[in-house]
């Protein structure tokens, strides 16, 4: 499949569904009729379901499952940058009815692939000469792969303490990093997108909005699901700015919207517990909200501030936000590596999510099969926290005396 595709037809408001505005130029600052200085709105695209045929979604094989993300083109933005076979990652059991959807497996080793080869492809579509992110993770090694197979520059606004797998991606694609404060980030994106003409491909507003395509690439984690087990009863997520909860929300929602199910999952937010924007967001009421962060080792997702895109997906899944803590990130991520799934912590945090909801007789609890969506590799970790082990002298009775400490050998 092509960009041509694409039954992309807009972008509709968030903040008032009955606004829409042309799908070209993508916004990248919200919906501009409903946001304000303290609260802006996303967007998101609408398509042609009408047209839309079910058999997309029939069980495939061969090249046609192994396509990533072209295979979806009719209900995803043009796809107008060249792909990286980004998607059909694993969905991997562990047990009790729990599966993880190990996104470690995508071409930069994490989910934000996805996202990037829909804001990249924008990014050609508009004829910008290159991108702009702000990110010291996943999304900038990201946008620099996807901007690369582009014949796009690629800017990144980082920190210096960045991972040393991130580094290396960035240096490896060529990608113009500009180590800044944290609070500097946006502001600088913003005149760098002004005065020089590059594409956003992250959030430029008050409260979070990021970019219009971006999220529709996570609707093909919903598809994939869908396509190996149907509708589960519960997704349990890492969430940042929730843009991957709304993305494999939206997905379902467009599968009950085609007449394929009738049901959708309950969403789950992981956030961690030193912050938690959309937890704070959904106890108020509130579309969005601001929160102060303490220390946590679950970088990728600690966020000050949400977005309405995840408040959204919580309320109408019948979800919840939970909040989980370091320790528990440990946990979780110390489990799937006995699965043989080495996780970054933040992606841990979909399974704490899971481990930390209590015994629910009433039954409000997710029953039947659940997915826990581990977003990225162990390898982003800002430190992995092992160590070289050192040489031993190579004889049988030191082999055996290793082996025997360690368990084996009766």
């Amino acid at each position: 499949m092509t960009a041509g595709d694409s039954l992309a037809t807009g972008q509709r408001s968030m903040g008032d569904p009955t606004l829409t505005h042309p799908l070209w130029p993508p916004l990248t600052r919200g919906c501009p009729r409903t946001s304000t200085a303290e609260l802006a709105y996303p967007v998101e695209v609408d398509y042609a379901y009408e047209q839309a045929d079910p058999a997309l979604f029939a069980p495939v094989e061969g090249a046609a499952r192994s396509a990533g993300l072209d295979r979806w083109a009719p209900l995803l933005p043009p796809l107008g940058a060249p792909g990286l076979g980004e998607g059909h990652t694993p969905l991997i059991p562990i047990g009790d009815g729990v599966y993880v959807k190990d996104e470690s497996r995508n071409p930069t080793w994490s989910h934000k692939d996805r996202l990037n080869r829909c804001t990249v492809s924008a990014a050609v579509g508009v004829g910008a000469p290159g991108v702009v992110v702000a990110s010291s993770g996943n999304h900038g090694a990201s946008a620099a792969a996807y901007a690369a197979r582009a014949g796009l520059r690629c800017v990144v606004l980082a920190s210096a303490g960045m991972p040393a797998a991130v580094a290396s991606f960035l240096q490896a694609y060529g990608a113009v990093v500009l180590p800044v404060p944290q609070e500097a980030r946006w502001p600088l994106m913003r005149q760098i997108s002004d005065r020089l003409g590059l594409h956003p491909v992250s959030n430029l507003t008050v409260t979070h909005t990021g970019h219009a395509f971006g999220p529709e690439g996570y609707k093909t984690i919903a598809y994939e699901i869908f396509t190996d087990i149907g509708v589960p009863a519960a997704v349990f997520v890492p969430t940042g700015y929730g843009e991957c909860l709304f993305g494999v929300w939206k997905g379902f929602a467009e599968l009950r919207r085609l007449g394929l199910t009738g049901t959708v999952p309950r969403m789950f937010a992981c956030e961690p517990a030193a912050g938690g924007p959309l937890a704070a967001a959904v106890r108020k009421g509130t579309p969005a909200a601001r929160v102060n962060c303490g220390p946590t080792d679950a970088y990728s997702i600690d966020c000050e501030v949400g977005g309405h895109r995840g408040v959204r997906a919580v309320r109408e899944s019948g979800g919840d936000a939970l909040l989980v803590t370091d320790p528990q990130l440990r946990e979780a991520q110390e489990e799937l590596a006995r699965q043989g799934i080495w996780a970054e912590l933040s992606a841990a945090a979909s399974l704490a999510g899971l481990r930390s909801l209590p015994p629910d007789p009433d039954g409000s609890a997710p029953g039947g099969p659940v997915v826990c969506i581990s977003t990225s590799s162990g390898f982003k970790d800002r430190a992995v926290g092992t160590t070289a082990p050192e040489m031993i002298e190579p004889t049988w009775d030191e082999a055996y005396r290793q082996l025997r400490a360690a368990g084996l050998g009766g």
